[in-house]
């Protein structure tokens, strides 16, 4: 037990040691963050170029690590230990790897491609947090080569309306000072953008460096200092010397000293002095409002003032190397650029055939699919109009089946009606042979001369047999009748079952009228006149007689049933008697039967 905690002791304290030996830190670049395990006891040029190796950066100077202290920022001093100074001490220790200083010339002066791509990233930064003043066509400019930078060359069917909707292109205050929509913006910035064909992303990248690097506030570092009168100035560093600027105008010098022009500067605690190379010329002495911004300003001016003379210098053999380096590997790209748009020229021509032999296949595609279409919907109307006029058929089939059905029980009704005319027929020939076989007078009322002349017949010219002919006559020209009424109704009925079919869905049932509820009702019974009249006619059929005869005919039949005496009194023969009966019923059956075949009616 002893053992084992002894062992965690040790094990314990050994760590202690371990972490003690090393700490952690965070480099935030533009575009990623990196962290590093260090030793304790590095300086701040072991952790500097451990940065620059994982980067693959060989132009170190014009770099550094920058760190946040208080209100204001510091550099990472190479030649101290990076635990020694004013960093943040809790872990990981965070550290921002930035341009420090700034080229005169970008193109001339950026040799590698990742330090051009540092410099683009870090400048588009500080153009759109407005940090460097960019008037808004110059921003559109620059925004159309970021976008180049980003998305090579524009491609109307790639880069359609709308693509750079989530794009962070312009500062808030050009956007914010004209009345423009998004899509207004984006529109410029596109057509800006459609210009650059042809250029690399290097290349885009490089176009807006060399835009930038005309930009007032470009490479300007500012300080709030004053004179000695007191009178609160700016003061700007860069790389073409030091500016003074009032408070409010960071754009335009009230005066500046060329870094050729300086003989000395140097700070004694917050006072700062600037020597000219002319002697005659007065001495610019300011005060800051730290001790810590003074570091600042002469760190700044010392790093500036060295690349100002290195740049006037010849070459070292490092950037020689670089430089040659470069323009090899720029050569490559060329030819490699060459080959790949031979190549894609080659693969365009093929795309092109390609494209031309699909089209074709598309328009032959196009028009099966179209002749198929029109074969469909061919089949589609065929098989809708053979429905419809199955529907028509069946629709059809039921009304000649309830028509069929109705008339043949129109038919049984006529039967029966007529077996009943033939039975009535029958009883009153038996009852006028009866009363003809007995012997007739004339009536006390009833004088032979009183009776219509063209009754006076003689016996021998009426005795003739009675038959069946009329009846069958009647029956044959009843079925007639109803073959002919069939046939001429038939299309009628078809013509207003078709109409009110097709108006039935438009009809308005709250509209209706107290005649067309009862017409309905009736059509729905099965009701019309021409039923009702049928009933009514044949009903009277048996006693339908002429009116020049009816009243002869009742008054004789009434004294005929009188008593024997009155009978004998009748001057008339068998045969009159015979003539004045039966004759008027043959006349007003075939009068009935010729109005009914005429189409008219008997109103007997």
């Amino acid at each position: 037990m002893a053992s084992a905690l002894a062992a965690k002791m040790g094990f314990n304290s050994l760590m202690r040691k371990q972490s003690r030996r090393n700490f952690n830190v965070r480099i935030c670049t533009a575009e990623s963050d990196m962290e590093f395990s260090c030793e304790v006891k590095w300086k701040g040029k072991d952790l500097f170029d451990l940065v620059c190796r994982t980067l693959g950066l060989r132009e170190t100077w014009f770099f550094g690590l920058r760190y946040n202290i208080k209100d204001t920022v510091a550099w990472l001093k190479m030649e101290k230990k990076v635990l020694d100074q004013e960093v943040p001490k809790e872990e990981p220790i965070t550290l921002h790897f930035l341009a420090k200083f700034y080229p005169e010339n970008a193109e001339e002066e950026l040799v590698q491609d990742i330090t051009q791509h540092l410099f683009f990233l870090q400048v588009k930064k500080k153009i759109l947090e407005e940090d460097i003043h960019c008037p808004p066509e110059a921003s559109v400019l620059l925004a159309s080569y970021a976008v180049h930078a980003k998305y090579r060359d524009y491609d109307p069917n790639v880069h359609k309306p709308g693509f750079l909707a989530e794009e962070d292109l312009l500062p808030k205050r050009v956007i914010n000072l004209y009345q423009m929509t998004a899509e207004m913006w984006e529109e410029r910035i596109t057509a800006c953008y459609a210009e650059h064909r042809g250029r690399t992303r290097d290349e885009a990248k490089m176009e807006y460096l060399k835009i930038a690097q005309d930009l007032d506030m470009y490479g300007v570092n500012y300080f709030l200092i004053r004179n000695k009168k007191g009178t609160g100035l700016l003061l700007g560093v860069d790389a073409l010397g030091l500016h003074i600027y009032e408070p409010d105008n960071r754009l335009t010098p009230k005066c500046s000293f060329p870094w050729n022009e300086i003989r000395n500067i140097s700070y004694s605690d917050k006072e700062f002095t600037i020597k000219p190379v002319d002697k005659k010329t007065n001495v610019f002495k300011f005060n800051s409002s730290r001790l810590r911004v003074n570091k600042l300003i002469l760190q700044l001016c010392i790093g500036n003032h060295d690349l100002f003379i290195r740049r006037r210098r010849v070459d070292s053999l490092e950037v020689q190397q670089m430089r040659s380096q470069a323009r090899e590997e720029r050569a490559r790209k060329q030819l490699r650029s060459e080959q790949t748009a031979d190549l894609l020229a080659e693969k365009a021509q093929i795309a092109e055939e390609e494209a031309k032999l699909l089209a074709q296949k598309a328009a032959e595609a196009e028009t099966e699919m179209q002749r198929i279409k029109v074969t469909a919907i061919r089949g589609q109307e065929e098989r809708r109009l053979m429905e419809q006029k199955m529907l028509e058929a069946e629709m059809l089939a039921l009304k000649m089946a309830e028509e069929s059905e109705r008339r043949a029980k129109e038919a049984e009704q006529l039967k029966q009606d007529l077996q009943d005319a033939r039975e009535s027929e029958r009883r009153a020939k038996h009852k006028l042979l009866e009363i003809t076989s007995r012997t007739v007078y004339a009536g006390p009322g009833l004088q032979s001369d009183s009776m219509p002349r063209d009754l006076s017949f003689s016996r021998e010219n009426l005795s003739f047999d009675f038959k069946d002919t009329d009846m069958k006559r009647l029956s044959m020209e009843i079925e007639k009748e109803k073959v002919e009424y069939m046939e001429k109704s038939k299309h009628l009925q078809e013509q207003l079952n078709e109409l009110k079919i097709e108006i039935e869905s438009l009809k308005m049932k709250e509209r209706e009228t107290p005649l067309d509820i009862i017409h309905n009702q009736n059509a729905e019974q099965g009701t019309s006149k021409h039923s009702n009249f049928k009933k009514v006619a044949i009903s009277s059929a048996a006693c339908i007689l002429d009116p020049q005869y009816k009243i002869l005919l009742v008054g004789f039949l009434q004294n005929a049933l009188c008593e024997c005496n009155y009978l004998h009194s009748y001057s008339c023969t068998r045969s009159q008697i015979f003539v004045v009966v039966l004759v008027p019923c043959i006349y007003a059956q075939k009068k009935s039967i010729g109005s009914r075949s005429s189409g008219g009616t008997d109103l007997g």
